[in-house]
Order: structure tokens, then sequence, then C-alpha cells
């Protein structure tokens, strides 16, 4: 073989083809391996045809083999197990100095281990989060890269040259961190995917059942809000969606079965809320919502026998609408705050040290939660780098001034009419919860010193300082070593 290629690919399902394609675009030589070797040949016969820099092989020792030195070889296979055999596999035909790239939806723990193990062999290893899906893979997605940092001068090329580009040419791609960072920060941005997706889907029923529109005036209140400030590929897609009519001429989306499917990372970014102890109360629940969307057969049965409100909102369509518009605003607002926050507790965790507006730049295209939004956050953390929270930055706060009436009717209107919407209702339970001076917790901590002598801190004296008090009178002054805010 004359010419050696300039980074390997392992994994020909739809992403993996797709990001073939788009690297060869860019001018780099790919050499692609399947375990299915079939679909080797079935690429190269049809989406890769007359490319000649892209190099089918049938074996690792072949892929290897075809690849410059340093060697790059990028996964592209199902997160978990898989990873580690390949990983095995491709550890005897490498040689210190040579990259191993996981562009898959790997938990981040995972990247972690896996960073630190071949670190030990001198194999760097990067776990990037890809995100865009089919279109994005092909014509430039997001790319989070993160593991380790010796690895990202020899990848940077190739991945800011594939990834989307916003400005004046700005990759949506740069270096996140240490270890797992890269795939913590696309968990967090799946996790928002779950808030956003979920929080459409609440805006469509209020639209639908609540003031009875038709699909063909949800397209243009789509079209219309994908304008302005929710201009977003969500909210575009959403306007497709409600124009498309199966063959009978009716709204397809309706034909569809309303139980929703996932595939973990929204999960993950609850389990990380609750062992980092951040409240992302709005993802968890847009997880949940998919959880509650898969009882079908026993929702239909408590149709039957469950009575409630008749999902009906009276009153001037214009002005409801509107409403609606900026409860879903709001909310979105809530949902990347509560997202940034997860971020900046984890980097606290694991001592990495992640550019808050840079995530927001490489979310800004590419990717599946790309919107206008997004350049709002990153200016948000140029005026202020140590920004703890989006609620409180100038631009975000007046906007949750604005939108506040308005998303509060909604809600209640919402809860009248018997309109479940999850995930705006616990986006603003939170929100009046981040803005309250003073919660009810004072009586939470009471209570549980009262059964566990767990003890409790008090206003008028300094903080750390613990007390107990004996409720009962017969429990005795012992208490509890347990305590943890």
């Amino acid at each position: 073989m004359s010419k050696k290629a300039d980074i390997g690919l392992i994994g020909l399902a739809v992403m993996g083809q797709n990001l073939v394609l788009n690297m060869n675009d860019h001018g780099y030589s790919v050499a692609v391996f399947n375990r299915t070797t079939s679909k080797v040949d079935e690429f190269l016969a049809d989406a890769a045809k007359g490319r000649s820099t892209i190099i089918g092989t049938h074996s690792l020792e072949e892929l290897v083999a075809s690849l410059s030195i340093p060697r790059k070889v990028m996964l592209m296979v199902k997160a978990g197990d898989v990873v580690d055999q390949f990983i095995e596999q491709l550890l005897p035909l490498l040689q210190p100095g040579d990259v191993i790239i996981d562009g898959g939806n790997s938990h981040y723990p995972d990247t972690t281990r896996r960073t630190r193990s071949l670190k030990e062999k001198g194999i760097l290893y990067i776990g990037t989060g890809v995100s865009g899906g089919e279109e994005g893979a092909r014509l430039g997605p997001s790319i989070m890269p993160g593991g380790n940092y010796q690895a990202w001068p020899l990848v940077k090329p190739i991945l800011q040259d594939i990834s989307a580009k916003v400005g004046e040419g700005i990759p949506c791609c740069d270096w996140v961190g240490e270890e797992g960072a890269g795939h913590y920060v696309k968990m967090v941005h799946n996790g928002i995917e779950y808030g956003d997706m979920q929080m459409i889907c609440e805006a469509y029923d209020l639209l639908r059942q609540g003031l009875g529109l038709s699909h063909d005036e949800l397209h243009e209140i789509f079209s219309e809000w994908n304008e302005g400030e929710l201009d977003s590929y969500l909210i575009e897609i959403t306007r497709d969606i409600m124009a498309m009519k199966d063959e009978d001429g009716q709204p397809l989306v309706t034909k569809i079965l309303d139980r929703a499917g996932q595939k973990g990372t929204g999960k993950w970014t609850g389990i990380s809320s609750l062992e980092l102890g951040v409240p992302v109360t709005l993802i968890v629940e847009a997880v949940y919502a998919r959880c509650l969307s898969a009882l079908k057969s026993e929702r239909v049965t408590a149709s039957k026998l469950i009575s409630g409100p008749d999902k009906r909102i009276e009153g001037e369509k214009a002005a409801l609408v509107e409403d609606i518009r900026k409860a879903l605003l709001a909310s979105k607002i809530v949902s990347y705050a509560q997202g940034y926050m997860l971020m900046r507790e984890a980097a606290r965790e694991n001592g990495w040290k992640l550019n808050y507006g840079g995530i927001a730049l490489m979310w800004r295209g590419g990717c599946i939660i790309r919107s206008v939004f997004l350049g709002k956050i990153k200016e948000a953390f140029e005026r202020d780098t140590e920004l703890n929270n989006l609620l409180i930055d100038p631009y975000f706060n007046k906007v949750m001034s604005d939108c506040q009436s308005a998303w509060r009717r909604t809600v209640a209107r919402a809860v009248s009419a018997g309109i479940p919407v999850p995930a705006m209702s616990s986006a603003l339970a939170f929100f009046d919860g981040y803005r309250s001076e003073q919660l009810p917790a004072n009586l939470l901590q009471a209570q549980r010193d009262y059964f566990g002598a767990h003890t409790y801190e008090r206003i008028d004296q300094p903080q750390g300082r613990y007390f107990h008090t004996n409720w009962t009178g017969t429990g005795g002054n012992v208490a509890s070593t347990t305590y943890q805010v």
C-alpha cells in the first residue's frame, strides 16, 4: 500500500459511514472496518463508491497496518462492553503514542477508566461526544472531545475540520477536559435534549388538546416560533412534522403510537444529578415522562376508569398561544441553567476545567439542541466566567421577568384542564425554590432530628455548628453522626 490512511474508523452504521464521508470530503484518507465485514464491501460499493481514499479492510490487523504513524483509530460502536472488546483487540496491534478515539455515547466513568488504563500502556485515549444525528455526522456535527490531552494535537485538525461551523468559520469542536469530561458534557447535552423535546411536546399538547388547534395551524405557529427567540433545530423539525400528511391526508404525527423510547443518557444525567446533589428536576421529569408513556396499556385502561377535566382551555387564542410560547422559553432557560449547574459541580468534583461559554459555542451548531439561544449563554459566560447560575445573568433575568406571568398562567391552565406538563411545572417549581430566601427545609431538619437525631444548624449560630433537641424528653441527648447537607 503506497499511501497510509490518516485515520481509521471502526463501525459502519449510519453515524460511522457519514463521518467517514465527512472526513473524506475534507481531504482525509480513511481506512474502515466493520465486525460484519460484508458491510465494508457494501459501503465501498454504495455510499463510498469511487472514493479511492476510503480504504476498506477486513481485519483489525489490516486496518492498523494501513494507518500512518501515530495511528489514529476511531470507534463508532455501541457503548459498553463492545468498546472494551475492541480496545483489547487493538492493543496488541498498536504502539505507544497511538490514539484511540471513542465517538459513541459511552458513560463518562467508563471513559475515565479507559483513559487511565490506556495511559499506563502508552496509548492516548479520547472519549468524544458526537451530536447531530445522521445529518450532523455527514455535514458537520458538534464534537466534544475529552480524555488524554496529549492526544488532542494529533486529532484536533481532523475533528475541527469535520465539525459544524458557526460565525466566521468557528468550529463547534474544542477540547473539553481530562478523562471523562467530553462524554460527561455530551451526557448533559443529551439530558437537555430530553428536556427540550418534552417541553415542546407539552406545548404541542396544550395547543392541540387545550386550544383545539389543527395541525395546519400548529405548523404556522411553530414556523413563527422558529423565527424568534425559540429558533432551534428541534422547533424547526417540529414545524416540519406538523405539516407531514399520511397517505389518507391526515397528519402523520396523529398515527404514531404515543410510547416513547430512550437510550439511557437522560437517565445517566438524572443519576449523576442525584450523586452530586444538583437539582436537575426538569431533565429527570422528562425521563419519567417517557417512562410514563411506556405504560400505554395501563393508561388506556385508566382513561376509562379515572375521570378528570375535559382538557379544554378557554380564552382568546392569540393571547393563549403567546403565553404558551413564553412558558416554553422560560422553562427552556431553567433546563439549561440546571444543566450548567450540573456540569459546574461535576467539574469541581473531578477537577475538570470546563469552558462553559465554549461549551455553548460547541452546541451552537451541528447538534440536536443547536439554537440561537445558545449564543446568549455564551455571552453570559463571557460577561462572568464565574457565573453560578444563568438565572442571575442580567439578560436571562430579564427574559424570565418578562415571561414569568405567562408561564404561571400556562401551568395553572394546564393543571385546571388536566393536561400534564411535568417539565414546565417542575421548571417553575425549581425557579420559585431557587429565588426563595426561605424554604420549609427548617421543618424537614426538625423532623430528621426528631426521629433520627440527625441534628440541625441554627440561624442564630455560626454555620457548621450542629445541635440536637430531645424532642420527646425520653430520647436522651445522644445525636447521630450522619448529618449531611
